[in-house]
């Protein structure tokens, strides 16, 4: 039987899954006047269905922070199915945006609400020079890091804390500063240093300023407990400066049972 009108026409709400290299976007959330991600996919969005599509995303990254494994919703009319939404969206989107897959989800889903763990990945080299071929994906520091330190500091910020010295100024005065960090993972690969930190939500520039503050000991100008000062006595302007954006990925967002793209392997 064929379909009605009516039926060919039902909105449903997709998932999408995004990576992106975040060096020529002013951040993830639409801004009037300079492009964004959500700018970018909402303008292929439009092409597609010849009108406003708004997006949600599951999280907001600055201008210059890339992601792998960010996650987006709309709603939108039936009528591509998810791999032929997905090709679209990547012919209509810049080649430093890409839609890695699109699923259906439960009409009351909310990206950000919905996430239970957020990971984060910063990038850093330590070597006597910058690797051009890098530029745009890590931060170098003109310093040896001591990772071992580095080690002792984040210990200090694993479990549930009022994380206020680290949020950033676009945080709301009255916003509540709470956050559980699960996991804190930091490696060497000969010159080059990652950060791995996985935790329920983030405040705004948390991961960033975090990094700075892990840096500060690794380089040898605080000791380790400075990061058990800041979250023993939080308060606003606890780190000034958060460490540059481009070392930044945000990873992965993950879901309890039900969510989008368990156990996908689009991420890498």
């Amino acid at each position: 039987m064929d379909a009605s009108p009516g039926e060919l026409n039902e909105i449903k709400r997709f998932a999408l899954l995004v990576q992106y290299d975040g060096t020529d976007f002013h951040g993830s959330q639409y801004q009037d006047g300079v492009r964004t991600v959500q700018g970018e996919i909402e303008s292929g969005l439009e092409r597609i269905y010849g009108r406003l599509v708004r997006l949600k995303l599951a999280g907001r990254t600055d201008a210059g922070v890339h992601a792998a494994g960010q996650v987006a919703v709309f709603d939108g009319e039936e009528r591509l199915d998810c791999s032929t939404l997905r090709k679209a969206l990547n012919f209509h989107t810049g080649d430093d945006v890409a839609v890695r897959e699109v699923e259906t989800v439960d009409s009351g889903f909310d990206p950000r609400r919905a996430a239970v763990r957020r990971t984060y990945v910063y990038s850093l080299s330590d070597g006597p020079v910058a690797s051009p071929l890098r530029r745009r994906t890590e931060v170098h520091v003109a310093r040896r890091l001591d990772v071992e330190l580095m080690r002792q500091a984040a210990g200090w910020l694993i479990g549930s804390h009022d994380f206020a010295s680290f949020a950033g100024p676009a945080t709301p005065p009255d916003a509540v500063t709470v956050r559980q960090m699960f996991e804190i993972v930091i490696e060497r690969d000969d010159e080059r240093v990652s950060l791995r930190i996985v935790g329920n939500a983030f405040l705004h520039q948390q991961v960033r300023k975090m990094a700075a503050a892990l840096v500060r000991v690794g380089v040898g100008d605080d000791g380790p407990g400075l990061t058990r000062e800041l979250v023993d006595n939080p308060r606003r302007g606890g780190v000034k400066e958060p460490l540059g954006p481009k070392g930044l990925c945000l990873e992965r967002v993950e879901y309890g049972p039900g969510g989008p793209f368990q156990g996908s392997g689009a991420y890498n």
